[in-house]
């Protein structure tokens, strides 16, 4: 058989069987067929670790469509669906290349950008409240900076997902998990500013202005788009005189990092930000090594 009569049920099983979410299975896809043109579509029985050394060295010479080498996380990403593919043909007695004869590129992590509190202060100061879209942005970047939500999260919420009395409630993130957000009450008082303020009974949470003459009960031609949310961040970012990029996942890395800089455990910075793996937590520990640093000077006894 060929590799590409056997995509769709891989990436079947994936959101079936391995619960993984469209967007991913959708990811995987996309990452076989580049498989697929490589290889001019093998059948599954020839895949050899030549054949896989030579998609690896054609994954690090193969340019995007505007003309960027890919990154070495993303070449990983291939190689993480491919090796996942081979696992499923074993699994489904299907003759092919031991998927751990694909290893890994080292990725070294990139360096985790984060915003001290003061300069998420000085983005919520440079908002004006005069406005809808104003209470809005002001309760966007508090929720997203109290509650470490991931953007798409975020731009899901309808308004009667949010307790705002409580200040909790459940999300559905990566591999439709469900865990529970706590935020605080900055950031329950923004939203409840905002709702207060609007003049519709549309549900979700945060509602876009640029599209408003559509005609609608549902409110999802209204909803905030995660690309909209990520302008509204950058926006006021620079507003506030701050270089560096900050996205709506640098606000998720500062909720980390401040949970974790006051004494919270790994464990349940980890819970908190719904991650699988604690390794993928571990990313923030050398953020706060100058904290740590900080304290050792200002605690640690010198002998002279």
């Amino acid at each position: 058989m060929y590799v590409s009569e056997l995509i769709l049920d891989y990436v079947e099983h994936l959101e079936v069987e391995g619960g993984r979410s469209a967007k991913t299975a959708e990811n995987y896809k996309l990452y076989l067929e580049r498989f697929v043109e490589f290889s001019d579509d093998i059948v599954v029985e020839k895949i050899t670790t030549e054949i896989i050394r030579k998609y690896r060295l054609w994954l690090n010479r193969h340019k995007n469509d505007n003309d960027v080498e890919l990154a070495t996380i993303t070449q990983s990403y291939h190689l993480i669906a491919l090796r996942g593919f081979l696992t499923y043909l074993s699994k489904r007695d299907i003759p092919s290349l031991s998927p751990e004869k694909i290893e890994l590129p080292k990725v070294v992590r990139r360096q985790v950008t984060f915003l001290h509190y003061d300069e998420v202060a000085r983005m919520l100061d440079g908002i004006a409240l005069d406005t809808e879209q104003g209470l809005r942005d002001r309760a966007i970047i508090e929720l997203l900076f109290s509650s470490g939500l991931r953007v798409s999260e975020l731009a899901n919420l309808n308004r009667d997902h949010v307790n705002t009395t409580r200040r909790e409630f459940m999300v559905r993130g990566k591999g439709q998990k469900d865990r529970p957000v706590f935020i605080g009450e900055a950031a329950a008082g923004r939203v409840k500013d905002y709702l207060a303020g609007r003049l519709d009974n549309l549900p979700p949470l945060f509602l876009s202005y640029s599209r408003n003459n559509t005609p609608s009960t549902s409110g999802e031609y209204r909803r905030l788009t995660p690309r909209s949310i990520q302008r509204i961040i950058s926006k006021y970012a620079k507003l506030a005189g701050i270089t560096k990029h900050v996205s709506p996942h640098t606000m998720r890395h500062s909720y980390a990092t401040d949970l974790l800089m006051n004494g919270a455990d790994l464990r349940s910075v980890q819970s908190m930000l719904g991650h699988s793996n604690i390794s993928t937590t571990q990313v923030y520990t050398h953020v706060t090594d100058e904290h740590l640093r900080e304290v050792y000077e200002k605690f640690h006894s010198d002998t002279e």
